[in-house]
């Protein structure tokens, strides 16, 4: 493995957490309907079949690789060698303004590691950012907020067309699926193609919406140019790296002439990561000081509190939910919404009803065993419900494969527990619609939710990637 490669990430140990409980998926079937056609790469991860193919194991390229999860959530050569904690050092002293954004998964996983609370280990990762010369340190929670106004809005419109398509017999828009998850959003352009790609919502992650507000708004608001930012997210999944490296994200700075092509989200740390540079640098996190936080692209209230929406892999099923029962049925939802468990603990729904009739029902759907079986059904045409929060982890993005792994002695399962009970430590819950930062945001620059800038800066679109057997699996 090349020395441009993150401490944390080594072909050596790459048994993602799902491991052995899931292998890797594309060995669950033939392999003409699983593998894409790239070129080879000499890196490679011996996978072992399930138990239905006893054979030898095979040999799968890093470019073949989903990025599903199953084994290696991080299997593209781009993000490996430009998106290391090496790599953001470096671009520490290269002159240009250095901002980091924090997600609030990869907030708490440092501080259940810590045994501190997630706006302690805000305070304390701005004092050590900045003590490396980083500008500024902000929280994804604003963009995810700014995601969610978008998707209640996506939403309601595709509702509403729905209902008029059942009129007119033709194709529904429904299910919406949330587009949030690198991972799926892999697994469904390399797997599914066009029979899922039109219900997945078309919002940008709070990853990029934070990556398009940094380099289209803030640049322009102080008179810089997008290329002389460097932004760094901090992810609780190695799949916003490969995320951050799409086409669909990379423009051109034509601010002063130069033409020069360049990205809204430059590198991505992984929560690992962070741990390695806080272990390298020698830092006592603990007893760290506490710095003020950036309140610009901040969800800190005046009183020094966190806030942001329930549900910890974002909120997004909870929060459409919540707005189209009260835009389209005038029901106004106090309190956590009543989640029903299906098969497991990572499939469950909620609905909505009045006068009888089921009007609104929505699924939480994590990992991929369950999410295959609600996309058959899909294809199959006998899907009924009307929003899917699916994403590729399962008990989503608090579990991602960046995350800290459990300490000797613990179990993951207690680990999940403990993260999810540490995540809305001391956070407010509050409306995204009311935020001050989102309503400032559409006021000078986006104008109003679904505009022609939304549809621009905060949307995007997907692609069906073909696929074929590549030459290590002709044999099976």
């Amino acid at each position: 493995m090349s020395s441009k490669f993150s401490a944390t990430l080594k072909i050596g140990d790459l048994n993602d957490y799902i491991a052995p409980s899931q292998g890797c998926v594309v060995s669950m079937k033939s392999g003409s309907d699983r593998l894409l056609n790239k070129p080879s790469k000499k890196a490679t991860k011996t996978v072992s079949p399930p138990e239905m193919f006893q054979t030898d194991p095979v040999k799968i390229s890093l470019k073949d690789c989903l990025a599903c999860s199953g084994c290696i959530t991080s299997a593209e050569t781009v993000m490996l060698e430009k998106q290391s904690l090496d790599e953001f050092l470096a671009n520490i002293n290269n002159g240009k303004t250095v901002i980091v954004s924090l997600s609030p998964q990869s907030r708490a996983s440092i501080a259940v590691h810590y045994g501190l609370s997630p706006v302690q280990v805000f305070r304390k990762l701005t004092t050590l950012f900045k003590s490396l010369g980083v500008e500024a340190v902000y929280d994804t929670s604003c963009s995810r907020d700014l995601s969610l106004v978008e998707s209640c809005n996506e939403f309601v419109s595709r509702y509403k067309q729905s209902r008029s398509d059942e009129k007119k017999e033709s194709t529904s828009s429904l299910p919406m699926i949330s587009s949030a998850c690198p991972g799926w959003i892999c697994y469904a352009e390399k797997t599914l193609g066009s029979y899922v790609l039109p219900y997945i919502s078309s919002v940008k992650s709070p990853q990029q919406s934070i990556g398009a507000i940094v380099k289209h708004h803030l640049c322009q608001k102080f008179g810089l140019r997008p290329g002389d930012i460097y932004h760094v997210t901090v992810m609780p999944c190695y799949d916003k790296k490969l995320e951050a490296s799409r086409d669909d994200f990379v423009f051109r700075d034509q601010s002063d002439g130069s033409d020069q092509m360049t990205t809204e989200v430059d590198s991505v740390l992984t929560t690992g990561e962070v741990l390695d540079l806080i272990q390298s640098k020698a830092v006592d996190f603990s007893n760290l000081d506490e710095a003020p936080l950036d309140k610009l692209l901040s969800n800190v209230s005046e009183e020094g509190h966190l806030f942001g929406v329930r549900g910890s892999s974002g909120g997004y099923a909870d929060t459409v939910f919540r707005y189209a029962a009260k835009t389209l049925f005038d029901q106004d939802i106090k309190g956590p919404l009543e989640f029903r468990t299906l098969r497991n603990s990572d499939f469950k729904e909620v609905t909505l009803e009045v006068e009888g009739k089921t009007v609104l029902k929505f699924a939480l759907c994590y990992g991929f065993r369950n999410l295959q079986n609600v996309v058959r059904k899909i294809k199959e045409g006998k899907s009924d419900y009307h929003y899917l929060e699916i994403m590729a982890c399962p008990s989503g993005c608090l579990n991602g494969g960046g995350q800290l792994k459990p300490k000797p002695g613990q179990s993951g399962k207690d680990l999940v527990q403990a993260l999810e009970s540490t995540y809305m430590e001391n956070v407010l819950v509050a409306d995204p619609f009311e935020n001050p930062i989102v309503k400032s945001l559409y006021n000078e620059w986006l104008g109003h939710p679904g505009s022609e800038k939304a549809k621009t800066y905060m949307h995007t679109e997907y692609h069906k990637i073909e696929k074929s057997v590549t030459s290590q699996l002709n044999n099976w």
